[in-house]
Formats: C-alpha cells, sequence, structure tokens
C-alpha cells in the first residue's frame, strides 16, 4: 500500500476538480482569460495524476478509487468555493404591499442600492413589484432589508448580466 501516492492522488483530484467547476463559473461570468489559466492548470494537473494513476493500474487498482473519491471532494469543494465568491450579478424582484414599498425603496436607496418599481394587479388586491439589479454577494442582505419591513415579500433573485455597451450609453 502507497498510502503517500493515495494521498497525492486523492488531493491532485480534489484541486483539479475545485479549480475545473471554478472555471466553468469564471468563464459564465465573461471572464474568459481567468477561465484559459485556470484551464491550463487543470490541464497540467489532470496529465500528472492521471498518468500516476494508469501506471501500473493493475498492480494497484487502489488508485483508481482515491482518482475517483478525489473527483468527488473536489467538485463538492469547488462548488462551495463559488457560493462563497458569489460571483456575478442577481436581479432581485420582490412583490410587495403598496403601503411598504416607498420604505422598502428608501432603505434600500440608502444603501446604495437602485430600485425600479412597477404597479401590479394580485389576485385579490394590488401589489407593488420592486427590481434591482446588484451584485450576488450582496443577495442577502437586500433580501434582509426587504423582509424587515414586508416578512411576507415574494422574493425572487435571478442570474444576470448586462448588455448596455458603450455605445447605449452616448
Amino acid at each position: 500500500m502507497n498510502i503517500p501516492l493515495y494521498c497525492m492522488i486523492f488531493f491532485s483530484k480534489v484541486i483539479e476538480n475545485a479549480l475545473a467547476t471554478l472555471r466553468l463559473i469564471v468563464v459564465a461570468n465573461g471572464k474568459k482569460w481567468l477561465g484559459a489559466f485556470l484551464q491550463f492548470i487543470v490541464a497540467l494537473v489532470w496529465v500528472f495524476v492521471t498518468g500516476a494513476v494508469v501506471t501500473g493500474i493493475k498492480k494497484d487498482p487502489l488508485k483508481v478509487i482515491f482518482f475517483a473519491l478525489g473527483s468527488f471532494v473536489g467538485s463538492y469543494v469547488g462548488s462551495i468555493i463559488e457560493e462563497r465568491l458569489a460571483l456575478g450579478n442577481n436581479m432581485i424582484t420582490a412583490i410587495v404591499d403598496p403601503k411598504n414599498a416607498n420604505k422598502i425603496i428608501t432603505e434600500l436607496g440608502k444603501e446604495h442600492y437602485g430600485v425600479t418599481m412597477l404597479k401590479g394587479s394580485g389576485t385579490t388586491k394590488d401589489k407593488i413589484i420592486l427590481m434591482s439589479m446588484i451584485p450576488r454577494k450582496k443577495r442577502q442582505e437586500v433580501t434582509d432589508i426587504i423582509k424587515k419591513f414586508e416578512p411576507n415579500a415574494f422574493i425572487s433573485a435571478e442570474k444576470v448580466a448586462s448588455v448596455q455597451t458603450e455605445k447605449n450609453n452616448q
């Protein structure tokens, strides 16, 4: 049993899969160069760790188990890291009672969040729809502000990207 080799395989796969997960996220958020760099690292790690696994695989098939376990843990670790980084923007949409809308807008304004207000009609009464594009990292903060004034507000968050360009601003 080659414990140091198994550990190297396992931790290399954790690093590789965590970086591969992050690469997908950064590319989806428009960071192409960072994505390309991460892919370069992923490819290097993959070549070395795969070479270590396939060399003498018939004599030591346990290497495959550590390879697969490292992949499993690496994907999980990558998703946790991505969650903490919270890259990108969200469009927060909140459906609130008209009597609370101005309080929420004022409070969000104090925290430097822009808000668009639309009038809506519910099944039984009129509603106000509040929309705000925010950094994903701020989603909980904005949700907490809304819930402070309207605990039963319907709030949704969607991943968004601005399509506005320099020409559109002129």
